[in-house]
């Protein structure tokens, strides 16, 4: 297991959350995924190694942007 901390911009509520949550779990071998949008930081824990790009995809999906590992 890995588990990798990204910060995340936009987010402003529980609404927020849950669409980068609803987002980041349909990639492949996310197995959990915590976002707060007070500190705009989301935890992720996979079974191996992510793909940055893909998590930027998924958060760009939901409609916010993703800055980088934090």
């Amino acid at each position: 297991m890995t588990t990798t901390v990204y910060k995340v911009t936009g987010m402003t509520c529980g609404h927020c959350e849950s669409a980068v949550t609803e987002e980041l779990s349909t990639i492949a071998g996310i197995t959990s995924v915590q976002a707060v949008a007070a500190t705009g930081l989301v935890t992720v824990t996979a079974g191996a190694d992510l793909d940055d790009e893909a998590v930027r995809a998924a958060v760009d999906e939901a409609g916010y942007e993703l800055v980088g590992r934090a």
